[in-house]
């Protein structure tokens, strides 16, 4: 029989160590084949995002996306990921999809920080106060255990929620004040149009950009992307899908040769740092090769619990 591992009973098996050790393993395995469908009704949407790694197995991570839920007490998106084994094919897991997505998300991110930020690293700004900005705030306080945290919102409120919450963060009034005084910038909004400007960064800081997921979707301008060195999780599901690379790449504002490295590139020890002074960019494109990754884990970290 399946696992059933729920969001809780997952959780309290996992470490932010741990998921970046997994997603490093993972990219020296063979790359993945993906692919992802959609189906609508009106304004529901049901996405299936596939993915199969030689070696490691094969998921398929269903989401529903019901706009009108929240006005029934229910939430908006809902799913699960379903992991089947690489050896005969076998249902292996059926695991939470809100427990993947979290653990998937800031622990892509939280992979490329740790190779790319500063380790001295001691002011970490989060844009944006969503789910997301929560587990961003776990994520970057296992790697980065001595920083100072500071959030930014289009809604003050929403920023004050968080901020409520937890404890370590403080509220930034003046987004551009704030970025010019972080070490390392993390965004996680839905900006269509760039909030994270060139001319406010400086030497040596790490930028990670989460938020865009459609190819109209930016969260920093041209100007960030020409001052950076750029990396990305994978080539295949940023460069032509999402508005981060996309437009500036159709513009001319960057070419695909500025793309330094993505995980793919970490046994060759390409997706690195190189200097103190660099500013280095980070995009989180996701894709269900890195669910797939994380929820392989997540068996792992079940049994042996």
């Amino acid at each position: 029989m399946p696992e059933i591992i729920g969001f809780a009973e997952g959780q309290a098996c996992l470490n932010w160590d741990g998921l970046c050790a997994a997603l490093a393993a993972g990219h020296a395995l063979p790359r993945a084949e993906i692919a992802d469908s959609f189906l609508y009704r009106g304004a529901d949407t049901l996405l299936n995002r596939a993915a199969w790694i030689d070696g490691l197995g094969l998921a398929v991570k269903s989401a529903t996306i019901f706009p009108a839920n929240p006005a029934r007490d229910k939430p908006a998106v809902n799913g699960g990921v379903c992991l089947y084994s690489d050896r005969d094919g076998t249902l292996e897991a059926i695991v939470d999809f809100h427990l993947v997505t979290k653990w998937k998300t800031a622990g892509d991110s939280l992979l490329a920080a740790t190779r790319l930020a500063r380790p001295d690293s001691r002011e970490i700004l989060i844009v944006g106060a969503g789910t997301v900005a929560h587990a961003l705030y776990e994520a970057y306080s296992s790697a980065f255990p001595q920083a100072r945290f500071t959030v930014w919102n289009r809604s003050a409120a929403g920023a004050e929620r968080l901020a409520s919450s937890v404890p370590r963060i403080a509220v930034a009034r003046d987004l551009e004040d704030a970025v010019r005084a972080a070490d390392i910038v993390t965004s996680a909004t839905m900006a269509t149009h760039p909030l994270i400007r060139g001319e406010w960064l400086r030497p040596g800081q790490h930028v990670d950009l989460i938020g865009a997921f459609r190819p109209d979707m930016r969260e920093a301008d041209d100007a960030a992307l020409k001052r950076a060195r750029i990396f990305v999780d994978s080539r295949d599901t940023t460069l032509g899908h999402i508005g981060e690379l996309k437009i500036p790449l159709a513009s001319g504002a960057i070419a695909e040769g500025d793309i330094v490295a993505d995980f793919y590139d970490l046994p060759a020890g390409r997706f690195a740092r190189t200097a103190e002074d660099e500013i280095t960019l980070f995009k989180n494109g996701g894709g269900a090769h890195l669910d797939l990754m994380t929820c392989a884990h997540i068996l792992d970290a079940w049994r042996a619990r």
